[in-house]
């Protein structure tokens, strides 16, 4: 099939162009939008990533230009109205696994770094300042550490938080009983926000999860509390956190994804001015650490991308069952747009 590649970087073009042997891709830098879902013409699938939109204009635009198939290259599919896409007869596919542990052993990094500063030690040092003052950090061993989804990356980011020696205590509407069997206890989402010395997002966004975290339930979580999220920018009201980094109630906060990340995130913004304000207030606290959505970003997760996402196109070409094909909920309709 012929496939347009939408927000393409550099490992993108590397890694599909090792493991392509079957399909024409054309790579092109632009997010997919409204103002650039031409770009597909003649083509027969579109490969997109977390930050384009799949609204309803776009996929009736790929719709009339011949696209028949949508390859997430992800695990979330939260940018895409599944139901204009059915409407238009355009199947959806994604990537529901390429590695949890990468995104897993991130919120970790985050952590560690968060806790110990290694980041304000690495740069103390180079210009000479061997000084211990402001890095004293705390004993992971024995924290309680809250985990909300406990689905496959949650699950491996609970299972390295027990080998810390961390009591994990975790919110899933689905229990997982490999966890329960080594000693993880499930609570109410109130129970784990309130007994968490550290909490880490591990849920998909949806209309429910939607700023999960915002001032009522920032409130209720432990004073000086760390705050991790790996998983998707919205499920946490930036504004709610700015205030409660700035009254203390809030200690830590580590964060790989952003709400508003669409225009800033996997770009070299060095020269320009950030225009964001929040995003800046947020980089003027000194108990915070932002990375700019790279928790997947291993040579085992990118290899896994290629390959499922490749391997996807072709199960459709070759009309064979979809494996991993993004379906309607039950009685949703199109009332988002």
């Amino acid at each position: 099939m012929k496939i347009a590649f939408f927000s393409t970087q550099p490992y993108d073009k590397e890694y599909f162009e090792r493991y392509n042997n079957q399909h024409e891709i054309l790579f092109f830098e632009a997010r997919l939008n409204e103002q650039t879902a031409n770009l597909a013409r003649g083509c027969n699938a579109v490969c997109a990533f977390v930050n384009d939109q799949l609204n309803k204009v776009v996929l009736n635009t790929l719709k009339e230009i011949g696209i028949k198939i949508i390859a997430q290259r992800c695990a979330g599919f939260n940018n895409v109205d599944v139901v204009a896409a059915a409407e238009n007869n355009i199947s959806v596919v994604r990537v529901p696994a390429y590695s949890p542990h990468a995104v897993a052993e991130h919120a970790l990094a985050l952590i560690m770094t968060l806790n110990r500063k290694t980041h304000k030690a690495y740069n103390r040092v180079r210009e000479g300042n061997f000084s211990l003052d402001r890095l004293t950090g705390f004993d992971l061993y024995g924290k309680t550490v809250g985990v909300i989804g406990t689905g496959k990356i949650g699950e491996c980011f609970a299972r390295i938080m027990l080998g810390m020696g961390c009591k994990v205590v975790a919110f899933d509407i689905v229990v997982n009983k490999e966890l329960e069997a080594l000693g993880i206890k499930y609570l109410t989402r109130q129970e784990v926000l309130q007994q968490s010395d550290i909490l880490s997002l591990h849920c998909p966004l949806t209309e429910q999860t939607k700023h999960l975290i915002n001032s009522d339930t920032l409130a209720i979580m432990k004073n000086g509390a760390m705050l991790i999220n790996t998983s998707r920018g919205a499920l946490v009201d930036t504004k709610a956190v700015i205030t409660a980094l700035k009254n203390g109630k809030l200690g830590y906060l580590g964060l790989d994804v952003y709400e508003q990340e669409e225009k800033l995130f996997f770009h070299d913004l060095n020269e320009n001015v950030i225009a964001d304000d929040v995003l800046v207030r947020l980089l003027g606290f000194p108990n915070v650490l932002i990375t700019s959505h790279q928790g997947f970003l291993t040579d085992e997760a990118l290899t896994q991308i290629a390959i499922v996402t490749l391997q996807n196109i072709t199960d459709f070409e070759e009309n064979k069952q979809l494996k991993n094909i993004v379906s309607v909920p039950s009685g949703l309709t199109n009332n988002r747009h």
